[in-house]
């Protein structure tokens, strides 16, 4: 139940027929969700959600007479609401407007469940009444309309990166629930010239994350890709952890992914990639922590911590969700706290030891 002991109220939006009662019937057996309003396209989502002000919102991402993109992005401009995107993995739709829609605001990304005859059908629909209930707790503010694209800002000199004694030769950097757009905000202002690799892991259902690269190479003036295991870290270029698999590094330079246990439920997990920062490049690496839920990365960003790197960590009042960040600067192991749009600029400052 919500914390006020009513159930939740939830609107769905899904221009399929199909899916829409898959939905609705999944959301409907959770002695926790009510749902109390139902929509066939995204102006009806946007009338419904203005009218009727549910908790949370499931939506499509591909809808008639308008998309999930301009439905979420007017919602949130609006009202805001926690919304959870449901979108195929089959190719059936351009995966990019489901990157759209998070950075207009929707806080979830999941695949559309699988049907009742077929064997992950249990799994998705728990991962769906799951998430609707975690995204029914995220407080939203009111987005103003988007910039054309990220701008440089410079950011505070981070105090630690004018007593780095080796120069920066890697980026880590970890993100959860908002993490796609804070992801686009930094890297999309960060120069083609980089001089350093830069190794990232964002939680994200099996399926999404060529998507997320896809999406983010578009955004950025850096290379984008998927990592790969054995391959070179190069200046410039921007590995993300693949679906299922743990992202590190080794001391030689190259990608090493590993399919050990989950950590702290998560793989890839970002504790496993600043450990393996931390033992690789010691004080030459950074980790940054972005906008997410739970504390993973935390242990790992302590293991830099002792070994003499930089750590950065987005502030609350740009953060989705102020989990992650939160938990790494109430031990003490952040050097500087930032708001998303100034982190591109302290990395510049890191790497070229504390100028802009």
């Amino acid at each position: 139940m919500s914390r006020s002991g009513r159930r939740l109220r939830v609107l769905v939006a899904e221009g399929s027929p199909v899916a829409h009662r898959l939905i609705v019937s999944i959301l409907n057996g959770d002695p926790e969700l009510q749902v109390i309003a139902e929509a066939e396209d995204g102006d009806q989502a946007v009338q419904l959600a203005i009218r009727i002000r549910p908790d949370v919102i499931v939506m499509d991402v591909v809808m008639p007479s308008m998309s999930g993109v301009e439905a979420t992005r007017t919602i949130m401009e609006s009202l805001p609401t926690p919304i959870v995107l449901v979108s195929p993995i089959n190719g059936a739709s351009d995966p990019s407007k489901s990157f759209e829609a998070l950075e207009a605001g929707a806080l979830a990304l999941l695949p559309k469940p699988s049907g009742r005859q077929a064997s992950t059908f249990a799994a998705d629909a728990a991962t769906l009444t799951t998430t609707v209930k975690l995204m029914a707790d995220v407080k939203l503010v009111r987005r103003a309309r988007r910039a054309s694209r990220p701008e440089l800002v410079a950011g505070p000199e981070p105090a630690s990166a004018r007593e780095l004694r080796q120069p920066v030769e890697i980026i880590a950097i970890a993100a959860s629930t908002g993490g796609p757009a804070a992801l686009a905000t930094v890297v999309g202002a960060l120069p083609r010239t980089t001089p350093v690799p830069i190794v990232v892991v964002q939680h994200m259902m099996e399926g999404f994350h060529q998507g997320l690269v896809d999406w983010l190479d578009r955004r950025s003036p850096v290379s984008v890709r998927l990592a790969r295991s054995g391959e070179a870290l190069r200046a410039g270029e921007l590995l993300v952890a693949p679906s299922g698999a743990h992202l590190g590094v080794t001391g030689a330079g190259t990608v090493a992914l590993s399919r050990d246990p989950p950590i702290g439920g998560h793989r890839p997990s970002a504790t496993h990639l600043f450990r393996s920062v931390a033992g690789a490049y010691g004080a030459r690496g950074v980790g940054v922590i972005l906008t997410g839920m739970g504390e993973d990365g935390v242990p790992g960003l302590r293991a830099l911590k002792e070994a003499g790197g930089l750590v950065l960590a987005q502030d609350e009042a740009t953060s989705v969700v102020y989990g992650m960040p939160r938990k790494a600067v109430a031990l003490g192991i952040v050097d500087q706290v930032l708001p998303v749009d100034r982190m591109a600029g302290a990395l510049i400052a890191a790497w070229n030891g504390g100028k802009r």
